[in-house]
């Protein structure tokens, strides 16, 4: 049986902690289910500050990475007040961008939802999409992987 990848696993990773604030669920105390795409980007701007190619760093190289597909897999509902921790890692990098993210309940440690999403590379001038990863994201990934 294969092994599923996780970000937990990967390197690169990072996590931010956060807590679900009042305005993001609904009647019943629910988070409403667009809200997750948030909080992994909070832990996806994480990782790219860690690897050091962050937005102002991506801007300056000249290369953008848009997200073209996004999954996302909800275990159980996440609640006001409730303190989570969620994990991003580069789970590919070649041709593509994947990064893979986790949920969990900070106090438990609980999976509360998991996903992923592709990233092509676009030259920002041009809005061109490029079959090549740049050398800078290489570069930074690779480095950070050894960290």
């Amino acid at each position: 049986m294969r092994a599923r990848l996780s970000p937990e696993n990967l390197k690169p990773n990072a996590s931010v902690s956060l807590e679900i604030p009042f305005h993001d669920v609904d009647s019943i105390n629910i988070v409403w289910h667009g809200h997750y795409m948030k909080y992994f980007e909070c832990a996806r701007t994480a990782l790219f500050q860690k690897i050091g190619h962050d937005i102002p760093e991506m801007l300056a190289s000249g290369y953008g990475y848009p997200v073209v597909d996004l999954q996302a897999k909800y275990i159980k509902p996440l609640k006001y007040g409730q303190k989570i921790k969620v994990i991003a890692a580069i789970a590919e990098y070649e041709h593509k961008l994947k990064v893979l993210y986790a949920i969990h309940d900070a106090t438990t440690g609980e999976v509360i939802a998991t996903g992923h999403t592709i990233q092509y590379v676009i030259d920002i001038n041009t809005g061109s999409t490029l079959i090549e990863t740049p050398a800078i994201l290489r570069e930074h990934v690779q480095r950070a992987a050894k960290e």
